[in-house]
């Protein structure tokens, strides 16, 4: 799409300077009979240029052989390679197995996934491994695992294979070099032996002339005569693209609107590596096109490398994928998300106790919404509301406390039994219950579950419920203004009501209130003079639950709390109560 143009050439070199990159290809076998791959330092992959990188660095780890198995899998990939173009919808999602999904990256699966189950299209994972170094097969593993915890099931991928396998990069070599060689035949590629030295000249250049960084050498120019003298002579070279001079590159993203480059700004790129590893733009242009990609949807960090694709796919008469660049998810100080603003990988929120329903709802609102209030979706109702129109430029904010409140949204929509289930094994995880199941455990969800944020929070709603801190509420002096409104009058009608026996029976009624509004009546109290001093007395507390409700639990509690949950039943209480009023002089009208 060659439409207008559109954020200025200055603004993309803000987003990330560009390397010329160098690394040396050493003449080798056919592709089948590869030997040890060379181990490569960083400057010496990117030719001692970190300074001018837009490309992902990467470091090259010693391999073996790759199995015999793997060679001929590749082999039939290539021989079979050709891009799906079926008129469905296909995305995909591509992580580099480098450390734990971030919720970054699970927004980007979130999205392609939800666009494809809207339109009936295809999700595709593919696993970007070409950074050897980092990339690990436990943090691929790690990543499928998150991904299926937030219930985002792909139609092709590493474990479930597609017409468009294989589905990690490092197993696609063979089909990378196929179409590196056609490059180099049209001459829209060539082999470069520029050394370290010379790019350092180019680059120093560039720099005290405030240039665009740009690949001067005399390569791109050689005749076929000097190339094969250095390769009879074994110098070691790489591949370049040769990019077109003056033309303008533009996309229609979806998101930001028409994008221009002008190829003036970016040099001569390396394709292939001096190990035979391709680089990271080379790679994402043929596997998107010959996976059959039609929308690519990522963040805003990938727009940069466009400019690169995009010459890849028009130099390989490639169909062009529609683009969408999202916008970054930022921390509450505005800054980008990062480790030190506490969890930022969804297996930390998984362990800490994040419904997948609540992470999808929220991850869904950083960045889109449908053009309502709306705040609390199903996964269902969201891929049946979301339109890729309606995705913002912004970025978003990642808010961990609006995120802790979806969750008890989601929380109290689950199923009765569902919640009771997971509620009781939290009690009982945490040693306060000797059992997850029972009219206790009914009892204790039905009383908590509206303040519950997290099935976690269970522990700190309920552990104050069976104890009775009443000696550390007086010893506070939060109290005073009750104990010195004539408390004494209270304890001695609670004192009273249990030991005749009313208190027990109206509990066991269900009549407490009753029972709460006859001392009330016979002490001329109401209102918050009667409930207060009441709660005090009963529950040790100044706030908490409904009282009547506490009693009610404590009833069912005796032999169902663990040793640890500090268990305190009413006539333990009573007798504390009476305990400290006799110390405070409050109890003359009740025998000792």
């Amino acid at each position: 799409m060659r439409v207008g143009v559109g954020c200025p050439v200055a603004r993309l070199s803000t987003v990330g300077t560009r390397a010329v990159a160098r690394v040396c290809l050493v003449p080798c076998a056919p592709k089948a009979a590869l030997p040890l791959f060379h181990t490569l330092s960083a400057s010496h992959a990117l030719g001692r240029s970190s300074g001018l990188s837009q490309m992902r660095p990467t470091l090259v780890q010693t391999r073996g052989l790759a199995k015999r198995d793997r060679r001929e899998r590749m082999a039939a990939a290539v021989a079979s390679v050709k891009p799906v173009a079926d008129g469905a919808v296909r995305v995909r999602f591509a992580p580099s197995p480098t450390g734990n999904l971030h919720v970054g990256g699970a927004r980007t699966a979130l999205f392609n996934w939800l666009y494809a189950r809207k339109t009936g299209g295809k999700f595709v994972v593919r696993v970007e491994d070409t950074d050897q170094a980092r990339s690990t097969r436990e943090s691929e593993e790690a990543m499928i695992r998150d991904l299926k915890w937030l219930g985002l099931d792909w139609d092709e991928g590493p474990d479930k294979e597609g017409d468009c396998g294989p589905y990690r990069q490092s197993e696609r070599e063979a089909i990378y070099k196929e179409y590196a060689d056609k490059l180099v035949e049209g001459g829209q590629a060539y082999p470069c032996f520029c050394t370290d030295e010379e790019l350092d000249a180019m680059r120093a250049h560039a720099e005290a002339n405030k240039l665009p960084p740009k690949y001067t050498g005399k390569w791109s120019s050689a005749s076929a005569e000097e190339v094969q003298e250095m390769k009879d002579k074994g110098v070691p070279f790489v591949y370049r693209f040769r990019v077109p001079e003056n033309e303008l590159i533009t996309i229609n993203d979806i998101v930001r609107g028409e994008v221009t480059w002008n190829t003036d700004t970016v040099g001569d790129f390396v394709l292939i590596r001096s190990n035979g590893l391709p680089v990271y733009n080379f790679c994402v242009a043929i596997d998107d096109a010959t996976m059959g990609i039609t929308h690519v949807l990522r963040a805003e960090e990938h727009l940069p490398n466009t400019l690169r694709q995009m010459l890849v796919y028009q130099a390989l008469g490639f169909e062009q994928p529609q683009f969408g660049h999202m916008s970054l998810i930022l921390a509450p100080d505005k800054s980008k998300l990062s480790k030190r603003h506490g969890a930022t990988s969804v297996g930390d929120f998984k362990e800490q106790g994040y419904l997948p329903e609540a992470m999808v709802n929220y991850l869904s609102m950083l960045g889109w919404n449908d053009g309502s209030e709306k705040e609390i979706y199903t996964v269902e109702e969201l891929y049946e509301a979301f339109q890729l129109e309606r995705i913002t430029k912004s970025p978003a904010v990642f808010d961990k406390t609006k995120l802790s409140w979806m969750n008890g949204q989601h929380l109290r929509a689950l199923p009765v039994e569902t919640s009771k289930g997971m509620i009781g094994e939290q009690l009982v995880g945490c040693g306060l219950l000797a059992s997850n199941q029972g009219p206790l455990v009914d009892a204790l969800v039905a009383c908590v579950q509206n303040n519950l944020e997290l099935v976690a929070d269970a522990e700190k709603e309920v552990r104050p419920l069976l104890g009775f801190p009443l000696a550390e509420t007086m010893a506070s002096g939060g109290a005073s203004k009750v104990v010195e409104d004539e408390y004494g009058e209270i304890v001695t009608a609670v004192v009273e009501g249990f030991e005749s026996g009313a208190l027990p029976g109206a509990i066991a009624a269900g009549d407490f209130k009753g029972w709460v509004n006859g001392v009330g009546k016979a002490l001329g109290r109401k209102g918050k003079r009667l409930f207060m001093p009441m709660r005090i007395a009963l529950t040790g507390r100044m706030q908490g639950p409904d009282v009547g409700e506490v009693l009610s639990i404590l009833a069912l509690a005796e032999g169902q709390v663990a040793e640890e949950g500090a268990l305190m039943l009413l006539p333990e209480r009573v007798a504390a109560l009476k305990a400290w009023a006799a110390e405070a002089g409050m109890l003359e009208k009740v025998s000792a």
